[in-house]
Order: C-alpha cells, then structure tokens, then sequence
C-alpha cells in the first residue's frame, strides 16, 4: 500500500475493548439466577448482582468495605457514589447476610478485617475467574447494567450514585440514546 500498487483497504473488525451487551431479558435472567440460586456461594451471588444491577466493575466492588453497606430506617443502601444507592430485595437481604457471613474475619490475620468481600486464599480464583466459571459475563453484564440505567435517569445522576465520571456516563447515554442527554446537571433553584 505505500508504494501505491494497492489502494487502501479497511479490514472491518469489532473492538473487544468494550463487547456487545447483554440483551436487557439476559441481563435480568442473570440477576435472577444470582439472587435466586442457593447452590451458588452467596459472596458470588451478591457480587454478580452488583455487576448486573448497578454495572460496577469487580475492582470498584474488592474494595467496598462493611461501611460501604448500610442498613437504615429499614432501608439498605450500598455506597458505590454520592448518595448511596438503595438496594431492592431480594438483594437488600442476601448483602445482608453476606455482611453477617463474611469468612476470614476471625483468622489472627484478619481480626479487623473491614473488607465485604475478604481476602482469598492463594489457590482460589479471582471474582472474575470464579464468576465468568458460574457463568456471569462481568463485562458485557455491566455494559448492559450502565446502558440501561443512563436510559432511565439523567447520566450525570446516575454518574454520581454509581461512581462513574460525568463525561463517561454522558457518552454512555448520548450512545445509547438517551432522552436525558440534554440533562443540565446542578442545582437549578436559583
């Protein structure tokens, strides 16, 4: 090509930085079988519902700590972002007791261990390992999670509840075709 012989040629591929999302119908049958079945291990289970429902990536949920879920007035709430997100039931009950359950918290290493989801052992695998096995696609989960929610609230609301940057979640939801895209973010009193 760059002695002019050829012409230019495209080669048509698909990026596999950001996959296809789930369809909407897949997506909610994930969550359902995340929260329903009792033969997955509940860390597991409330881990790929918080992918699925609130498109948080697995490095945003190994840091949350006990502090990061809050029971209150009879409501759950799960500070991903400012204010905290309400966590519907089933969740708000199986986040509880996975609260409640957390293993190695009474270990001499881990007296005070604050993390929802502790540490691992060396031989066992990653969040992402153990939940692509159970068959939850994180990835193309979350994307369809972060889509579906800026197509239902303003992205810049949604931005802050979830953690996610302003820009990212405005392109999300200009791509995505939101009506909100033209959403002035602030306080609109004055």
């Amino acid at each position: 090509m760059r002695s002019k012989p050829m012409r230019k040629v495209a080669v048509p591929h698909r990026s596999t930085s950001n996959p296809a999302p789930l369809a909407q119908h897949q997506r909610l049958t994930l969550l359902r079988q995340a929260v329903d079945q009792c033969g997955i291990p509940l860390q597991n289970r409330v881990v790929a519902a918080l992918v699925l429902l609130y498109a948080q990536p697995l490095t945003r949920i190994a840091r949350l700590t006990t502090d990061d879920a809050l029971h209150e007035d009879g409501e759950v709430l799960v500070r991903l972002g400012e204010p905290p997100s309400p966590v519907p039931e089933p969740l708000a009950g199986l986040l509880l007791t996975c609260l409640d359950q957390r293993p190695n918290t009474r270990t001499a290493t881990n007296p005070n261990a604050r993390w929802l989801f502790s540490g691992r052992r060396a031989e066992q695998p990653t969040l992402e390992l153990r939940l692509r096995h159970l068959g939850f696609p994180t990835q193309r989960g979350r994307t369809a999670a972060i889509r579906h929610l800026v197509l239902q609230a303003p992205a810049p609301v949604i931005a802050r509840m979830l953690g996610y940057h302003d820009d990212t979640t405005a392109q999300l939801a200009a791509e995505a075709g939101g009506a909100w895209r033209h959403y002035a973010p602030g306080d609109h009193t004055r």
